[in-house]
This record gives C-alpha cells, structure tokens and sequence, in this order.
C-alpha cells in the first residue's frame, strides 16, 4: 500500500501539477489527486490497524503518518518495517 500511495504522490508532485500550470491543464490533476486522495486515507487508515493489531509502538504509528506527508516518505517506510 505504501509504494501505491507514494508512486501516486510522486505522480500527482512531479508530473500532474507541472502539467496543471505549465499548459493550463487541470484533468491530470483531477485524476492523480483523487486517486492519491483515496490511497492517501487508506494508507493511514491501514497503519492505525496494524498499529492495533501488530501492537506497533505509537512512535512508529506517527512515523509512518509523517512520513505519508513527504515525498519517498512511504516507500522508504514500506522497505524498513513491512519487511
């Protein structure tokens, strides 16, 4: 879930919003944030269950809430700890 999440983050910053004020073309960002918009919930809401279920400490459960902010932020989280 996170590469999805952070591969639609990169998608909607480096490609769609480039587009969007460069030729004036908003769809792509319709689309790439929307879509990044549903993963982005999922994959918070998918950290609090395994935050519930593996009993992860809540520093890791913040960790990977900030890091959903950031650009590589979950992909770098997904290789640490979802091995």
């Amino acid at each position: 879930m996170g590469y999805m999440e952070g591969l639609s983050f990169l998608l909607l910053v480096f490609i769609a919003m480039p587009v969007k004020y460069a030729l004036h073309e908003p769809l792509l960002v319709r689309f790439f944030g929307s879509a990044h918009g549903g993963l982005f919930v999922g994959y918070c809401g998918l950290a609090a269950v395994l935050y519930l279920r593996e009993k992860w400490p809540w520093q890791r459960l913040a960790l990977a809430w900030i890091l959903s902010c950031l650009p590589f932020g979950t992909i770098w989280f997904d290789r640490k700890y979802m091995r």
